[in-house]
């Protein structure tokens, strides 16, 4: 298997520490949303088949939601830029025939390039990439982590969707193989084998087996890999001109942080309060709506699944004010005192974090963190932030992802050495505003007014 080449030494911790400065991304004009580029007419997902309802899975993670006003997903972690696609590798046992497919979630359809392997394992296999031009052109050097993040909202929305059921996630595949596998050109033959399309970036992948399999495959890549390149993509205008140094430098960072080695597949759960209707109705709350207190322990429910959601991910933390501020873990009180205002100040200066109900924060990836970790660490706290803010929904509790953070070395405010615990993801939280207190009656012999 021909690999991309490694980023250079140094490069990839002079990357993060420009990421987490202050530095201001350079203003460049706004890059309109390209054409969906496959263009095969699609097919709807319920299909004729049983087995995994690829409709129903999509509908709750992926799909465009009616009425939403232009938004792709209601959760976007990275702006809402939409930078995630989705290619479904489907073997026997699903509502799609066997084959590879391209997902469209605008129009709810998925349009088919090639055949499936002989011995495709039972299930579907969703490979997640990612397209930087969107992202880089209005976040700039800060673009490659916000699209690690928003690849691992998408993993947890398909997990969440396709649970209860032996569902497994990972983060940690070689994203050779995961190109191999959606028949997708590997980084080195990208623009002689696909001229004037931008490239995808694989970074994820989700695995639905089969309930019908009587003994799963371990391997769900590994057959799909072995196939051709699938069905070419049609040409973007503009797509194949010399892309600018951020965003050339985005797209080496995250092809060179998908080197790994054989995947590892841990399984997903669903939050018990959560439905498909949870699924269906979260949405990111504006932040005005983000002031109002959540109770105690249903912060505290919110925290566990933050931290349960990735055994390989970072940590988590609640910051909350009040009679008693300070910062909590599931284990007890990491620091007292009220972290949010230090947090806005953080996160790229949103003042309303100050006044957030509760924050959120997952920490760890260490300045000179190696690549599979700075991948996993990102990837990992977008799929938890993801399964938190849903079953924030279920609880009745509003929510917001916080994507950027500048300057956030958590570990040296505590006290610990400098950069070793750096913040990488947030979720504000905060429970419905108290009803309104009924009027008192009026004095008995006085006139009552309107």
């Amino acid at each position: 298997m021909t690999h991309a080449p490694p980023a250079a030494p140094g490069l990839l911790s002079r990357a993060l520490a420009d990421a987490r400065s202050p530095r201001v991304p350079r203003t460049v004009p706004y890059l309109p949303e390209r054409a969906f580029p496959w263009g095969e007419p699609g097919l709807h997902p319920a299909g004729a088949g049983g087995g995994v309802d690829l409709d129903r899975v999509l509908r709750l993670s992926l799909a465009a939601p009616r009425n939403a006003g232009g938004r792709l997903r209601p959760v976007a972690s990275a702006g809402a830029l939409h930078p995630v696609r989705a290619h479904l590798l489907v073997g026997p046992g699903c509502s799609l025939p066997p084959g590879r497919y391209a997902y469209d979630p605008r129009a709810h359809r998925a349009h088919p390039r090639g055949r499936a392997p002989a011995d495709a394992p039972p299930g579907v296999v969703v490979v997640l990439t990612v397209t930087a031009a969107r992202t880089v052109a209005h976040y700039g050097h800060r673009a490659w982590p916000l699209l690690l993040l928003d690849a691992g909202h998408a993993a947890a929305a398909l997990a969440l969707a396709a649970a209860p059921g032996d569902v497994r996630v990972s983060l940690d595949a070689d994203g050779e193989e995961l190109a191999a596998a959606a028949g997708l050109p590997r980084a080195a033959d990208r623009q002689a084998r696909w001229p004037g399309v931008e490239p995808e970036l694989p970074l994820a992948a989700i695995w639905l087996p089969s309930v019908d399999a009587l003994a799963p495959s371990t391997a769900p890549l590994t057959a799909w890999a072995a196939l051709p390149c699938a069905a070419d993509p049609l040409p973007q205008p503009g797509a194949d001109s010399a892309p600018p140094r951020e965003l050339a430098a985005a797209r080496h960072l995250l092809t060179s942080l998908a080197a790994g080695t054989d995947p590892t597949w841990h399984p997903a759960a669903r939050p018990t309060p959560v439905t498909d209707e949870t699924l269906r109705t979260r949405r990111s709350a504006p932040p005005s709506d983000l002031a109002h207190p959540p109770a105690p322990d249903l912060l505290a429910r919110v925290l566990a699944t933050a931290e349960g959601a990735r055994p390989d991910g970072p940590a988590w933390a609640a910051a909350v004010g009040g009679d008693a501020p300070g910062l909590l873990t599931t284990a007890g009180l990491l620091a007292s005192g009220d972290a949010r205002p230090t947090l806005a100040h953080w996160a790229a200066g949103q003042r309303w974090i100050g006044t957030a109900g509760a924050v959120l924060v997952a920490h760890g990836c260490p300045a000179d963190a190696p690549p599979s970790l700075i991948r996993r660490s990102h990837l990992a706290a977008g799929y938890a932030a993801g399964a938190a803010q849903a079953h924030a929904t279920a609880l009745g509790l509003r929510s917001r992802p916080i994507g950027s953070w500048l300057q956030a070395d958590l570990g040296a405010a505590l006290g610990d050495a400098p950069g070793h615990d750096w913040i990488v993801h947030g979720l504000a939280l905060a429970g419905p505003a108290d009803p309104p207190l009924p009027a008192p009656p009026p004095l008995p012999g006085k006139e009552e007014r309107p």
